[in-house]
């Protein structure tokens, strides 16, 4: 069954177990922290990645971007869901600059689980980054047409 056609628990199910394979592949010589993720693209398409540690630690790379910069490299930039997943017992949830990476892209479900039981969190981008800035306010300030509706005066 294509997964464009499956329903949402069949989705989270495939999106998991990927992001759990991914996690396996994790270069982690320093925190031992191992993450996966997995996107479904529009087309149904699944592409992973895992987190990749590195001596300078600024220089490390989240899973998240990881899948979404292979997405990219492969010519997709629509997303229907993403899972990530850790090794804790409970669910985790992406760092900052993975949740600003994630809005570039649109907002879409997220499924947070873990590697070591069963536990899922259902969420979405525009949940975990409120008040996102996305590619559609560098449009509106190009374009003249920033209205900040959503800002009030204190």
């Amino acid at each position: 069954m294509p997964v464009a056609e499956m329903s949402t628990t069949e989705e989270q199910t495939l999106l998991l177990n990927a992001a759990k394979k991914a996690a396996k592949n994790a270069y982690i010589p320093y925190s031992k922290f191992s993450v996966g993720a997995a996107l479904l693209t529009e087309d149904g398409s699944i592409i992973t990645g895992c987190n990749v540690e590195n001596a300078s630690y600024g220089a490390t790379i989240c899973a998240e971007r990881c899948a979404l910069v292979k997405a990219v490299s492969e010519g997709y930039q629509k997303f229907k869901a993403i899972a990530i997943v850790t090794a804790h017992e409970k669910p985790g949830s992406p760092c900052g600059i993975c949740r600003q990476f994630m809005v570039e892209f649109g907002f879409y479900p997220v499924y947070l689980g873990s590697t070591t039981s069963d536990q899922v969190k259902i969420t979405s981008v525009g949940e975990l980054l409120p008040y996102a800035f996305t590619p559609k306010h560098i449009e509106e300030f190009e374009n003249g047409t920033t209205e900040h509706s959503d800002v009030k005066p204190i």
